[in-house]
């Protein structure tokens, strides 16, 4: 059976006992044999000391371990930046936000999102004959063009932004805790900051609201069936696939039902860590089933944890940020210290990723396009250029270097957002920009200009605790290069074909699929 693609039709079928849209999963040219296919599973404020692999201490990431094990693990892999939106527009095109225009997150009400001129990941492998999947968080504009099924998706399942951006019946934990959503037209009484009331949160099918408010005790098991379900039909079609798999885990409000489950009542964050760990299980336990020999599955993080949720907060490991922390505030979340943006990495494919290596491969989330490109044998958009590099070689063990430089882009804490002001070289770091997040503890590091910069060598420093000492020969000597490199990307990028944002809002484009009930509610399909 021929069906037409989503963007033409959106039909309804009974699927495996749910509403599944039709999706076009045939295809007249190559075969999947001749492509591989591609799952990206993108964790969500996970720090790169809560999985076990990395960090002897974590003892909730069973199936990641073996993963790691059966894989390749990355201990020196970043994030394109420290906070929500600007980190998965890198991701999916290979541009930081200079060049992509999204240095700052999308709100509820944006009527923008990822320019629309920036052709994402999805769209390269559509073209290509993939057939392509999102489950989970978008972030990057859910109104009017800016949909996932409109760049480049084919299928599209989740929340269109963080899933503490908008009330439910069953708030899970968060600090402060939010309260349910209103019922009867009465409004939500001493509302937190950060608290939402008016708009419920949606969970989109396509371009239906099937759920407003979403259930969140359920969201990790249908998020697990969505993505399990789509790499049967594509796998069992003869098409190659892409599934972006857009986590909630870590992020807050962590569910509410899970210490129940838990044997000795486990701390609310190790039994989340377990539950996103049995979700990755499962979608991994599929792709052996179906595809085992021919997917290529990546699995990583958007930025660090988000320290001011307290014990609701992931492990940053040894990266402790200790210079920052001595100032004040967090070195985690919307920094640019190791803590914010250093994140998990594994890389699975049996027979052609090497089994139990560990990669010290300078490497980022700007590598997935390009990567993915290049393995799936198609080509990069033309008239721009990118900042990350093709990482095949590093994956199938012929080499040990990737990057050379990379560059942290503000992301919240300190400096305008977006703004290249920490520059990695080599084992090198140097900060012209300081600034803590919020802590658990209220507090905010200053903000701190720095010329010339602060210099940490991580090699002997990975806590980033005592930059060089300015007249030291080793400082004299890294100074120059760290200013070469920033002075040429910042001409590389004033070059480029940039694009721009929009970031306006109007009440009118949050998601809303019953206007006159209180809080938009709906009830599930």
């Amino acid at each position: 059976m021929a069906w037409p693609f989503l963007k033409v039709l959106l039909v309804g079928v009974s699927f495996l006992g749910c509403l599944y849209p039709l999706v076009d999963f045939s295809f007249s040219g190559e075969t999947r044999d001749q492509k591989p296919n591609f799952v990206i599973i993108l964790a969500d404020d996970m720090g790169w000391g809560d999985l076990g692999a990395n960090w002897a201490e974590t003892k909730d990431t069973a199936n990641l371990d073996k993963m790691a094990a059966e894989g390749m693990r990355f201990v020196d892999f970043h994030a394109a930046a420290s906070t929500c939106s600007p980190s998965r527009a890198a991701l999916l095109t290979g541009r930081l936000g200079l060049r992509n225009g999204v240095p700052r997150n999308f709100a509820v009400t944006s009527v923008g999102g990822l320019p629309l001129n920036e052709t994402t990941l999805a769209e390269v492998l559509q073209r290509a004959g993939y057939v392509t999947g999102l489950i989970g968080k978008w972030h990057l504009g859910h109104h009017g063009s800016y949909h996932p099924n409109f760049r480049g998706f084919d299928y599209y399942f989740g929340i269109p932004y963080s899933h503490d951006m908008g009330c439910t019946d069953t708030p899970g934990y968060n600090h402060p805790p939010c309260p349910a959503c209103p019922r009867g037209g009465r409004p939500s009484r001493n509302l937190e900051k950060g608290c939402y009331s008016d708009v419920a949160l949606p969970l989109y099918e396509n371009l239906s609201i099937v759920e407003q408010p979403v259930n969140l005790s359920g969201l990790a098991q249908k998020y697990a069936e969505k993505a399990t379900q789509f790499i049967q039909r594509a796998s069992a079609s003869g098409r190659p696939f892409l599934l972006y798999v857009g986590l909630a885990h870590m992020h807050v409000p962590l569910s509410r039902n899970l210490l129940s489950a838990e044997a000795g009542g486990r701390r609310p964050y190790s039994a989340a860590l377990r539950e996103m760990d049995s979700l990755v299980g499962q979608i991994k336990d599929k792709v052996d089933l179906t595809a085992k020999n021919n997917t290529f599955l990546w699995f990583t993080g958007d930025n660090g944890p988000w320290a001011q949720k307290c014990e609701l907060a992931g492990s940053m490991g040894p990266f402790a940020g200790s210079w920052q922390t001595r100032q004040g505030g967090s070195p985690a979340k919307q920094t640019t210290w190791e803590g914010g943006h250093r994140v998990p990495a594994l890389a699975y494919w049996p027979g052609r990723v090497p089994v139990n290596v560990t990669s010290t491969a300078l490497l980022s989330v700007l590598d997935i396009f390009p990567t993915v490109v290049a393995l799936a044998g198609a080509s990069l958009p033309q008239g721009r250029r990118f900042d990350g590099l093709d990482a095949s070689e590093v994956l199938f063990g012929g080499a040990q270097a990737g990057h050379r430089v990379l560059f942290h882009p503000n992301s919240g804490a300190a400096g305008e957002d977006g703004a290249l002001q920490t520059v990695r070289l080599e084992r090198y770091k140097a900060f012209f920009v300081t600034g803590g997040a919020r802590a658990c503890d209220g507090s905010v590091g200053p903000e701190w200009y720095h010329e010339p910069p602060l210099i940490f060598n991580l090699d002997g420093d990975v806590a980033e605790a005592a930059p060089l000492e300015r007249g030291s020969a080793e400082y004299q000597r890294v100074l120059p290069e760290v200013r070469a490199a920033l002075s040429g990307v910042l001409e590389d990028i004033a070059g480029d074909n940039t694009s721009r944002a929009d970031y306006s809002q109007d009440p009118a484009a949050a998601p809303c699929c019953n206007p006159r009930q209180t809080a938009c509610r709906c009830r599930a399909a």
